[in-house]
């Protein structure tokens, strides 16, 4: 990351310095080191080239390139880490299970409350999932609020995001990744912005967290039409002629440099969906209306906990709600099931890719109790994850209860997903884009996209809203200033 941000900072010094670098280091020494002589002849060979260029608004693309191409690097390399740090803590809670199962009384409350404070003490916006807060910032981006999304988007965020999750995760959390890394990959978008020099054509920042926000969901997931699709229903408000190239080539860059260190791969893999049955329709639009409902109720249920937590005047009583937080999920763990721990992404593989079927009667319950308890803390982590392996759960149990073939029950598992994602989010296209990528099954695409529908059309019967609006609209409130005031009434008038 330091490298990439050095080689911008020079670049961006090529027209300032001039064929008269060289001269000028020597009136400035008399006898100028090799590495500064390197250097200056660097440049102006570098500046030679650049200028050697006619078309000038070739030039101009390019430098308005550069700055999208060095972030979608950075963005690669940094989810690639975060990938593989992450998928190390919710091992560590694993062997801590296994080891001895009342460790987990200890464990999970001093990292849910640790994972908490880190929040509350250095950065209070690097809570939760993240996506709403990049929602916020692209919302009220302008020259007079550049103060208010650096609260929402930063380094410190990214620092904080890091750590506060992956102790979550240590914990036993029921938290994703995927948003997160949106929320991180949108911060680093913003800083190389801010390093762009005066002289340089002038690139909109809202451009940039919309573009990093595409790249984050496209390396978090290793599905690029994805993070295309993301982009254009959730985060953007304006005609997508804007930002398409931007977009494009910063989702194809981050997704090659994450394949380069993870190599190809998918989220999860190649389930068998040759041979269904003709009358799967019925059972596709049975688990999308029912999994549409309970994500969006689950996210009722996550405001409504909001709304209580939001009377808690004294920190010893946010505390004591953490650790109480924790010791819900350690107890469904230890005398239930360990289902409720972790990001339910071994569940999803568990159904689809083995003979083990079926769920328990109670799993989605649990999947859905431990996300809400678990995002409901304060502390970062995600609910992209979590919210698939819940609709996972509620499509394998809806097959056990008719008996379907393997086949069959894979394609409604896939349907619960994308329902109960479009449930939380309201973005169905997404959804069904997102899994179709993680699978690579695209001969459901017809059956999938039916799912995306029904499940929106259902959701709306429990809240109009999504989970990210409300929590959007939140944050802007939070920020509690005369132009956050005035963007969120205008907000409200714009969702009403």
């Amino acid at each position: 990351m330091v490298i990439c941000l050095t080689l911008l900072s020079r670049i961006s010094r090529l027209r300032a310095i001039g064929e008269r670098s060289i001269d000028c280091a020597a009136a400035m020494n008399d006898e100028p080191s090799t590495m500064n002589k390197l250097i200056n002849w660097l440049r102006l060979q570098l500046k030679r080239s650049f200028d050697r260029i006619r078309n000038e608004n070739l030039k101009k693309n390019a430098l308005t390139a550069i700055p999208f191409w060095i972030a979608s690097v950075i963005v690669g390399l940094v989810a690639v880490l975060y990938t593989k740090l992450f998928v190390a803590a919710e091992d560590i809670t694993t062997t801590v299970f296994h080891f001895h199962k009342w460790l987990l009384f200890i464990l999970s409350p001093v990292c849910f409350v640790f994972a908490w404070w880190l929040v509350q003490k250095f950065s209070p916006y690097a809570r939760g999932s993240g996506i709403p807060q990049v929602m916020a910032a692209i919302q009220i981006s302008s020259p007079k609020t550049s103060h208010i999304v650096d609260k929402l988007l930063g380094f410190r965020i990214i620092l904080i995001k890091v750590c506060s999750s992956l102790v979550m995760a240590i914990g036993g959390g029921a938290i994703g990744r995927e948003g997160p890394t949106i929320q991180i990959s949108a911060s680093i978008y913003k800083i190389v912005y801010q390093l762009l020099p005066k002289w340089w054509p002038k690139i909109a920042k809202r451009n940039m967290m919309v573009t990093g926000a595409a790249a984050g969901l496209a390396a978090a997931f290793n599905t690029p039409l994805g993070g295309i699709v993301f982009a254009i229903e959730e985060l953007t408000k304006t005609h997508f002629s804007y930002y398409k190239t931007a977009i494009f080539s910063s989702v194809i860059i981050a997704g090659l440099s994450a394949q380069a260190l993870l190599v190809p791969y998918l989220y999860l893999g190649y389930p068998k969906l040759d041979g269904l049955s003709a009358s799967i329709f019925f059972g596709v639009a049975a688990v999308a209306v029912l999994s549409g409902l309970m994500g969006s109720g689950m996210s009722k249920l996550i405001l409504f906990i909001f709304s209580l937590k939001a009377r808690l005047k004294f920190t010893y009583k946010h505390v004591l709600f953490v650790v109480g937080c924790s010791l819900i999920m350690v107890f469904l763990a230890f005398f239930v099931n360990t289902e409720v721990l972790g990001s339910g992404k071994d569940i999803m593989q568990k159904t689809l890719f083995t003979a083990d079927k079926y769920v328990h009667w109670y799993t989605p319950l649990l999947r859905i109790c431990g996300s809400t308890v678990s995002f409901t803390t304060g502390a970062a982590g995600g609910i992209f994850a979590p919210a698939l392996a819940a609709g996972a759960s509620i499509g394998s149990l809806m097959a056990s209860w008719f008996k379907e073939s393997d086949i069959d029950t894979n394609m409604l598992i896939l349907s619960g997903m994308v329902g109960f994602l479009t449930g939380v989010t309201r973005s169905p296209f997404t959804s069904v884009i997102l899994v179709l990528e993680m699978t690579d099954r695209h001969n459901v695409i017809f059956h999938l996209i039916l799912a995306g529908m029904l499940a929106s059309l259902a959701s709306i019967l429990i809240d109009k809203h999504s989970l990210y609006d409300h929590l959007k609209v939140q944050y802007i409130k939070d920020l509690n200033t005369v132009e956050e005031t005035e963007l969120t009434e205008q907000v409200e008038v714009d969702e009403h």
